[in-house]
């Protein structure tokens, strides 16, 4: 019995001590971002002595952070989208549609993840520039508008659909438009929801491309927008903490409301052995 409380007790101190390594860097930065000017920015005191929220209203004076997130928005909101989507109707046909060179179809995508964005970040912005999207939200949202991860959790999630309801959509008369969109697409929701967190995260935390694509400050998104603050206030490290949480607390509050279906989707979409 003792050993077992020992054991209990030891599986708790565990998850404490992950739980401090995640979310102490979060509640540091938090404690940061709420400093009064005569406080310590380097010592991690949780809870400041003297808080206020004037350095949220001051980076908005100085920084147009609202309008740079605004762009992030709008450019998380049709990435999100397109990935659901575009994945969706490749994951589908990957998974349920017959044509020749599906299996080969599956490789490529499956290979591409393994390429790293590096790799292609110049032959991307060549495109951009030909077709003259640079310096548009538009050239930022085209290269990630259907990712190749999205496109196989989908189509692990639509191999999971039993082939026999299939079967008797088609003896029922349903085309494949049909079956994808009142059979299939019903029924990986949660993987949906996935794809839909993903897609926005990536989007919003991007930095690289939209740093390469864009010139213009009215059009940067809100990661451009934190470099652009910590370069002006790098002697205020409150102010910089506090662009942190601005770009933050959206991902925790989509994750928050979309938990329970992002766990489910999780499901879904596993991988097959």
């Amino acid at each position: 019995m003792k050993r077992a409380h020992l054991h209990l007790a030891l599986r708790y101190l565990g998850l404490l001590a992950v739980l401090a390594i995640s979310i102490g860097p979060f509640l540091w930065q938090f404690a940061t971002s709420i400093k009064g000017p005569n406080e310590d920015v380097f010592v991690p005191d949780f809870i400041p002595d003297d808080p206020t929220f004037g350095n949220y209203a001051a980076v908005a004076d100085v920084v147009p952070v609202w309008n740079f997130a605004l762009n992030s928005l709008g450019v998380a909101s049709v990435n999100v989208i397109t990935n659901c989507l575009g994945a969706a109707m490749a994951g589908y046909a990957l998974a349920r549609l017959e044509f020749r060179g599906r299996r080969f179809a599956a490789v490529v995508f499956a290979s591409s993840i393994l390429v790293p964005f590096e790799a292609i970040m110049i032959s991307l912005f060549l495109v951009m520039r030909g077709f003259g999207l640079t310096n548009t939200l538009t050239g930022v949202v085209l290269p990630g508008a259907v990712a190749a991860l999205n496109v196989l959790l989908l189509r692990n999630a639509f191999l999971a659909l039993p082939a026999e309801v299939e079967e008797a959509a088609i003896i029922d008369g349903a085309n494949a438009w049909q079956r994808f969109t009142r059979l299939a697409l019903p029924s990986v929701k949660g993987t949906l929801v996935v794809v839909a967190l993903f897609s926005f995260m990536f989007s919003w935390d991007d930095f690289l491309w939209p740093l390469i694509v864009l010139s213009d400050q009215e059009k940067y998104t809100l990661t451009i927008g934190l470099a652009y603050l910590q370069g002006t206030f790098v002697q205020n490290q409150r102010l910089v903490a506090a662009g942190t949480i601005i770009a933050v607390v959206p991902l925790i509050l989509l994750f928050l409301l979309l938990q329970k279906h992002f766990f489910r989707g999780v499901g879904e979409g596993a991988i097959k052995g």
